[in-house]
């Protein structure tokens, strides 16, 4: 009996200490669950590094449109009252009550707008939004002590929208750092602080929701997402650690009404931070560049190439001139690593080559014709192959824009500039001849400038390439002449035969 009592008096004992365990489990789970018993210390302690920007811009007005200066009864003893009083309208009155006209072009208007921004270096180094200060004619940096600063820019990136500003403070300014995004994870406590609606020191608090987003606002997004409450006026702003390092600058947020509904957007900081050097050094940034046109690997892609899992980048196209080019890197390769740096997919890619130095030399490993094969490429720089790429755009659309001769007759596509010449309708469609040479076998016809090209032979046409690609068929088939259907600018329609000599259409 002794014994089972006590074994009873075991369990009870047993049971008590496990319920003890449990509540005081659940509270610690609870307590962390609500976060902090408090920021104070830290926000107190950050707070005079985070400043308010506000900027102005001069907008000139396109198209103010003006109401008409009133005037009074032809006679009326009042009209001196309305020239005084509206003399500052379109014209003012003059000596023997003549008119001297005052012409006014469009008014400009100020517009202001109002940002965040952070000290990184004691001697006035400011980093907030590329957006925050674009355009702006002047940038002020309000603190939290009620001093306000003019701040000049230093360079700024709409690629990852940063930009880093200079103050020229009396006294050393309270600065931060910027910590390691990288060792960040989801459900780790961020701190915002930041100007929401002209509200300047304002402090929320949250966690890390996800990282690595895309939302589609840049080439290179790996945004942070966080559910601390970020509104307007946040824009670039620190987002805050645990130990007060900056890990985000505050760049967006979704929300259907314009105020926070928790999803909110950080540069993660180890993306901003090679930037801001680049500009703080060179007052623009120096990408690596390596002159591909990439696209995801698909499920489907993969199956296709005979790879077992749908990963790397595919290259769609190489830039003519650029480093991939000149390396031998082709269209279907399969870029798996770039200077040691696997590729998971093709998001990853631009990042990487981004973040690389221009003129090294790297080792690009690709998938082609099933087996993997290393090539050695050196970067070239990002800007400069941007401006080749739109020299060649504008190129390749000059020389599109250029008449082509065929049968005699200049050709060239209709566009809403040739419509207004040549007095086309809107619903005209065809092939537009732009001129016709003199004594040739067109001209013989009676063709005209003007004239639209609908069929030849009996085959529409829409294009100048059409044209050529149809006369060549009927000359490769021993036709001596083709049949054109023409729409003439009084939208009458007329067919006629033109003789093809041996050089046409080649």
């Amino acid at each position: 009996m002794f014994h089972e009592a006590a074994i009873q008096t075991m369990k009870r004992g047993f049971v008590a200490t496990s319920l003890i365990v449990t509540l005081a489990l659940s509270g610690t789970l609870a307590a962390q669950a609500d976060g902090p018993d408090s920021v104070a210390d830290l926000a107190e302690k950050l707070l005079p590094a985070v400043v308010n920007i506000s900027t102005s811009q001069r907008v000139q007005a396109t198209d103010q449109r003006r109401v008409p200066v009133p005037r009074a009864p032809e006679g009326s003893p009042f009209q001196e009252f309305f020239d005084e009083f509206f003399g500052d309208r379109d014209g003012g009155g003059g000596e023997d009550g003549e008119e001297t006209p005052r012409p006014r072009g469009p008014r400009g208007r100020q517009v202001q707008s109002l940002g965040s921004g952070f000290v990184v270096d004691s001697s006035g180094i400011i980093i907030t939004n590329n957006h925050v200060i674009e355009g702006a004619d002047e940038i002020i940096a309000n603190f939290s002590d009620g001093s306000a600063l003019t701040a000049t820019l230093i360079g700024s990136d709409p690629k990852t929208d940063v930009a880093v500003l200079k103050v020229e403070p009396d006294e050393p300014l309270v600065a931060v750092e910027f910590g390691d995004s990288k060792s960040m994870r989801v459900g780790d406590w961020v701190m915002a602080i930041g100007n929401p609606f002209g509200l300047g020191g304002t402090v929320t608090v949250g966690i890390i929701s996800a990282q690595n987003r895309d939302i589609n606002s840049g080439p290179y997004d790996s945004f942070i997402q966080t559910d601390a409450a970020i509104n307007r006026g946040n824009s670039g702003g620190p987002l805050f650690n645990a130990v007060g390092e900056v890990i985000g600058i505050n760049t967006a947020i979704i929300s259907p009404s314009g105020g926070s509904i928790g999803i909110g957007f950080a540069v993660p900081s180890n993306l901003a931070l090679s930037v801001v050097e680049q500009l703080q050094e060179f007052g623009e940034t120096r990408r690596g560049w390596l002159g591909v046109r990439i696209q995801q690997i698909t499920d489907d892609i993969a199956e296709s190439l005979d790879m077992e899992e749908a990963t790397g980048a595919l290259v769609a196209g190489v830039t003519e001139g650029g480093p991939a080019e000149k390396s031998g890197i082709q269209p279907g390769d399969v870029i798996l690593t770039f200077d040691g740096k696997d590729v998971p997919s093709m998001r990853e890619l631009p990042r990487i080559v981004a973040d690389t130095a221009v003129g090294k030399a790297v080792a690009v490993m690709v998938l082609r014709d099933g087996e993997e094969v290393e090539i050695a490429v050196t970067l070239g720089r990002l800007e400069e192959g941007e401006k080749l790429i739109a020299a060649q755009a504008e190129a390749d659309e000059n020389e599109a824009a250029k008449p082509v001769e065929v049968l005699g007759m200049m050709l060239g596509e209709i566009d809403e500039e040739s419509r207004t010449k040549f007095e086309l309708a809107d619903d005209v469609e065809g092939v537009l001849i732009i001129d016709v040479v003199e004594n040739s076998n067109a001209a013989e016809k009676q063709i005209r400038a003007g004239d639209v090209i609908q069929e030849i032979s009996q085959e529409k046409v829409g294009t100048v390439e059409d044209v050529k690609k149809r006369i060549a068929e009927l000359k490769e088939d021993g036709r001596r002449s083709v049949l054109l259907l023409l729409m003439s600018k009084e939208n009458e329609l007329r067919f006629v035969a033109v003789r093809i000599d041996e050089d046409d259409a080649e």
